[in-house]
């Protein structure tokens, strides 16, 4: 008999097997949930099915798993069709940081959903009540908001839309727990809390980098040692990404205003493909992906 954890959901969908989408699976799934991933292809389901296992099978080896990697690996399966999530109790979308891709998944996945099943998205600045105005049961859905790499984060970001139902929200706090992290609920706000606090710390450390003031190590040290942040913010910006990391930013300088807006040394490593981590180089240099 599988072991679940007290308040988790039994059976969970996540749309999108990236980084973001495995780590979320992972938690899950050592908190005996059956997971299914859905992914746009069987080349990106099975790369999807090999981060799972693999982080899996770590958390396995560092002993923070309760049970056998096999055991956790049987509850676990990948697909291409979303008519898989049909029994799930909740499914979280983590699919790329684009308004008209994840209003196209939400709509989606929620047709294929039972009546009380709840509809997550992992968003990490975009309005939720503006993707809420296009479902049919916009009570049943509230943004979940996870953080990268998901099984090391302790934090997950729980957004309340306007129309979000409190049973919901109450339910959220529940799976947040079962999981291991730390919930914090807040409303529908351009990039919530977390969001807009790390960009706007971000961004004026790329904007000191553009100008010369320091290097980046030096300007990651000034926060880590002298702020006692466990992780300088350009450093932070390779692993999140710098294509994520601009997308934000444009979005909450529309929405906020010119303090959010993209340097333009952000711009250009963008579009020279210098992504950070996944790239193998960004403000940093890192070992190939």
């Amino acid at each position: 008999m599988r072991r679940v954890a007290s308040g988790a959901p039994s059976d969970v969908g996540v749309l999108g097997g990236g980084r973001m989408g495995a780590g979320i699976a992972h938690a899950f799934l050592l908190a005996g949930s059956r997971v299914t991933v859905v992914e746009r292809d069987a080349d990106a389901a099975k790369a999807a099915s090999a981060r799972v296992l693999e982080s899996v099978a770590a958390s396995v080896e560092r002993g923070t798993a309760h049970e056998d990697a096999a055991v956790i690996g049987a509850r676990f399966a990948t697909s291409t069709d979303v008519d898989d999530f049909a029994r799930c109790d909740l499914v979280v979308e983590a699919v790329p940081e684009d308004l008209e891709l994840k209003i196209d998944a939400l709509t989606r996945v929620e047709s294929v959903l039972a009546p009380a099943a709840a509809l997550a998205s992992n968003t990490s600045s975009i309005s939720i009540d503006q993707l809420a105005a296009l479902l049919d049961r916009p009570d049943r859905f509230l943004g979940m908001h996870f953080f990268n790499p998901v099984p090391a984060s302790a934090l997950v970001e729980i957004v309340c839309g306007g129309a979000t139902d409190g049973t919901l929200l109450a339910q959220a706090r529940e799976w947040v727990d079962a999981i291991g992290k730390t919930p914090i609920v807040v409303t529908d706000a351009p990039g919530f809390a977390s969001s807009r606090l790390g960009v706007a710390l971000g961004l004026e450390a790329i904007r000191m980098l553009e100008d010369g003031v320091a290097s980046a190590e030096d300007i990651d040290k000034a926060m880590t040692l002298g702020y006692k942040h466990p992780i300088g913010p350009l450093r932070l910006t390779d692993i999140v990404g710098l294509d994520v990391r601009l997308g934000i930013a444009e979005y909450l300088s529309n929405t906020l205003g010119e303090r959010f807006a993209p340097p333009a040394l952000l711009r250009r490593l963008v579009a020279e493909g210098k992504l950070g981590r996944k790239t193998g180089e960004g403000f940093y240099l890192w070992d190939a992906p």
